[in-house]
């Protein structure tokens, strides 16, 4: 009886253990969806759990990336209505490799041990002075500084600006940023860049700040850098399941997007 009570008690702690790991597994995973749903400034905003961010012609069939163009010789009809064939062979598709950084790999894994969100670390440090400073780095400095600021805090939001519903005030009036209740003019001053642009979104900077308006490369430069901090975040919460090269694969790759966002490149929305 004492042998049958024991083996009955094991199997209990087995399944007890067993629910533990189950009810760890779903609170990270409503950790996770939270995060999603309430962090709706940083970088991108899942546009299916907000809706009111999609512009008319986009809901629904949001996507980000780069088209590529089509072969001008794969396009133009002969006179026949038939294809020309390609005057020479067909040259194969070239692939993008990539090669790791034993330095800079060695750098995240010393960072992943203890994650944190402070610039001593030589990981951090060296993505701040390569990336996220020249990335956030305008015209108007002081603004620039309280942008960078407020996404290190996760504070900034990023929205869209509704073209129709709000009368048209004078450029002039709103050079750095218009007040709370008016809508840009079909062309205004990026509040960061001081250059004239049509500015389709505006920041704000906390819960009770100033809007700013800013222009379409501006938003995709902060949402570069709110993209990183994102997915630093998620790792220091432990809620990526990846394993070190793949964590360290996409750390890289937010990188070249901070890269190639600071140098003015940006994706347009096509209805």
């Amino acid at each position: 009886m004492v042998h049958e009570a024991n083996v009955k008690q094991a199997a209990a702690e087995k399944q007890l253990k067993e629910a533990q790991g189950k009810i760890d597994v779903l609170q990270a995973e409503v950790t996770a969806l939270k995060t999603l749903v309430l962090t709706s400034t940083p970088s991108s905003p899942n546009r299916q759990l907000h809706p009111q961010l999609q512009s008319p012609g986009t809901r629904g069939a949001y996507k980000l990336g780069h088209s590529r163009n089509k072969s001008a010789s794969s396009t133009f009809p002969s006179s026949l209505g038939k294809p020309e064939p390609p005057s020479g062979p067909v040259q194969p598709a070239a692939k993008e490799e990539r090669e790791m950084d034993s330095i800079l790999y060695a750098e995240f894994l010393l960072w992943k041990e203890n994650p944190g969100l402070e610039r001593s670390s030589a990981f951090l440090s060296r993505i701040y002075r390569e990336d996220i400073g020249p990335c956030l780095s305008f015209t108007r400095s002081e603004l620039s500084q309280l942008v960078q600021s407020a996404v290190e805090s996760n504070s900034l939001t990023i929205e869209p600006v509704a073209m129709s519903a709000l009368p048209v005030v004078r450029a002039s009036a709103i050079e750095c940023g218009g007040p709370n209740g008016f809508r840009a003019a079909i062309e205004t001053r990026c509040a960061l860049s001081g250059m004239s642009h049509l500015c389709q979104h505006r920041i704000q900077l906390g819960d009770k700040g100033s809007y700013y308006y800013i222009s379409p490369s501006s938003r995709t430069r902060i949402a570069a850098v709110c993209n990183f901090f994102t997915y630093i975040r998620y790792i220091q919460q432990g809620l990526v399941r990846h394993n070190a090269e793949q964590m360290f694969s996409e750390v890289m790759r937010l990188r070249r997007e901070m890269t190639v966002a600071k140098l003015g490149f940006y994706v347009t929305e096509q209805s």
